[in-house]
């Protein structure tokens, strides 16, 4: 697994707070990086399902991504401890999903539009908690951003391999090994091919 630099310290953190605050991307993008090691870290409690680490840890990198853009340190909380909670919640979810769509009634099936006029499905409904509602906004933003950049900065094959992965579009996710089958290639092509199209995914709302 690959090795993620050393976190900051109290002192260190607090300074590239200040910077994002005041607009600094790049300081924004060193604190995703320092978190990657407690990304890490949380991931090993889900090592006994049948995800692999790697795919784990794109997942918690998501919720790393929304815990710094969402951090506010007037709660009193440090980074390390709302992250670790967004982190944790982003992998929760995303096991929540993958056993919940085994079920008769798909979760991906829409049910009605919100007063934005965006499309709700069942899997809203499912995992939404009243505490989480500011979550839940940024989600949709992010959401709408993805489908947006999606085309603009993937491959044909990478948008395939996306959408199926993660079940875009109203359809449910498969697996890596599924999608290989699909496509005649192998499990560990489709994972460098996932891999790449992340980290393209992952550097463009970063940099929003």
């Amino acid at each position: 697994m690959k090795t993620f630099p050393p976190p900051f310290d109290v002192a260190e953190e607090s300074s590239y707070l200040r910077k994002m605050s005041n607009g600094d991307v790049a300081a924004r993008n060193q604190l995703i990086i320092r978190n990657m090691r407690l990304v890490a870290h949380i991931a090993k409690k889900y090592q006994n399902t049948n995800e692999e680490m790697d795919e784990l840890i794109s997942i918690g990198t998501i919720g790393l991504i929304k815990a710094v853009n969402t951090y506010d340190g007037k709660k009193g909380s440090r980074l390390v401890t709302y992250a670790a909670r967004c982190i944790d919640n982003e992998l929760l979810m995303y096991m929540r999903a993958k056993k919940k769509i085994s079920r008769e009634v798909s979760l991906y099936e829409p049910i009605g539009t919100d007063k934005e006029g965006n499309q709700i499905q069942l899997v809203d409904i499912v995992e939404s908690n009243g505490s989480e509602v500011f979550e839940e906004v940024y989600l949709k933003k992010n959401v709408r951003l993805l489908y947006r950049v999606l085309p603009e900065l993937l491959t044909k094959r990478e948008q395939e391999i996306i959408k199926a992965r993660y079940g875009l579009y109203n359809k449910k996710p498969v697996t890596q090994r599924e999608i290989a089958k699909k496509l005649g290639i192998s499990r560990s092509y489709v994972s460098r091919i996932e891999k790449k199209a992340i980290e393209k995914l992952r550097n463009s709302f970063v940099s929003q």
